[in-house]
Parts: C-alpha cells; sequence; structure tokens
C-alpha cells in the first residue's frame, strides 16, 4: 500500500471528489429529458436557464483547476461592456449550443478535475488566487478549500436548475432522485 493510502490521503481525494460527483449528478438530474428550447429559456428575472448553468459550471470548474494548478486567469476588465456581455453570455445558452454539447463539456471538465486531483500528493497545498475585488491581495487557499469551495458552487447552482426547472414542466428534482438502499 502506497503511503498516501496509509496515511488516508487518496481517501480524501475520493470522498472529496465523490461529494463533488453527486451534487453534478444532482445538477444532471435537473436538466434530464428537457430539450434544447427548454434548457434556453429562462424561467426567473436571473439570466440563469439551465443550459447556461451548466455551461458557468464547466467555466468556473476550469477556472478553479486553472488556479489550483498556478495558473490563475487574470481579472478582464469588469467596467468594459463587452466583458460584462460575455459573462451573461456564460449563463445563457447561446446560438449553436446544443445542451448535449454542453454536458459534454461538463463531462470532460470533471474526467480533468478527477484527474488532477487524483495527482495531488494532498490537498494540503497551498495556491494563489487570482487578484480580484472579492479576494484578500495575495491570499491563498489549499486545494481542500477550492474543492469545498466548488462543492458548495455546484450545489447552489444544482438548487437553482431545479427552481428554473421545475418553473418549466413542474417535475422536482427532489422527486426524481434515485433512493439508497438502507
Amino acid at each position: 500500500m502506497a503511503a498516501a493510502e496509509k496515511n488516508g490521503t487518496a481517501d480524501e481525494r475520493a470522498e472529496v471528489l465523490a461529494i463533488l460527483a453527486e451534487q453534478r449528478d444532482t445538477l444532471r438530474l435537473a436538466v434530464d429529458g428537457v430539450t434544447d428550447e427548454e434548457a434556453g429559456r429562462r424561467t426567473t428575472v436571473s439570466e440563469l436557464c439551465l443550459g447556461g448553468i451548466v455551461k458557468h459550471l464547466s467555466a468556473v470548474e476550469r477556472g478553479w483547476m486553472d488556479t489550483l494548478l498556478g495558473r490563475p486567469r487574470p481579472l478582464p476588465d469588469l467596467s468594459s461592456p463587452e466583458v460584462q456581455a460575455a459573462w451573461r453570455d456564460g449563463f445563457r445558452m447561446l446560438e449553436g449550443e446544443t445542451l448535449a454539447g454542453l454536458l459534454e463539456d461538463y463531462a470532460a471538465t470533471a474526467r480533468a478535475t478527477e484527474e488532477i486531483v487524483m495527482g495531488l500528493p494532498d490537498l494540503n497545498g497551498r495556491s494563489r488566487l487570482p487578484e480580484a475585488p472579492w479576494f484578500p491581495p495575495n491570499a491563498s487557499w489549499t486545494a481542500r478549500r477550492m474543492l469545498l469551495h466548488l462543492i458548495r458552487e455546484t450545489a447552489q447552482h444544482a438548487g437553482h436548475a431545479d427552481i428554473i426547472r421545475e418553473a418549466l414542466d413542474g417535475a422536482s428534482t427532489t422527486m426524481r432522485m434515485p433512493v439508497a438502499a438502507a
């Protein structure tokens, strides 16, 4: 047995990834069976639609993995109308995008995240956060904290997706979840 497995490192990484996978599955359940037209429809005053949530979570997860690997993206000029429009487009399905394509990208992103995380020696390593108004200057987080943040964000948006889905056709994610065996 490798040293990492003896001290629980591999188990911790696998457990954190399993929780993230559960949240991803909840999101997938919320979008299961909807058409591209439905996936692009807004049902609230928010910019969010089902396909846009999937697209946003793919981008967020890739961004956190870039940060974890020490390649944070520079913050664009948030006052720019073009940047603001591009940000809003990250929550929408655009012409030519399909839910199947967005889900495929999300699955590829998940596989990349799992490979990165399982390749870490442990979750204690720190990475510097990008310079942004919502982070303190020169802040850094452990890989563990980044993954916990990603779990929280995924769960939050899976909840948004459930609300949007229910407004679309009355289907509730919680009513379609498989029951765990006792």
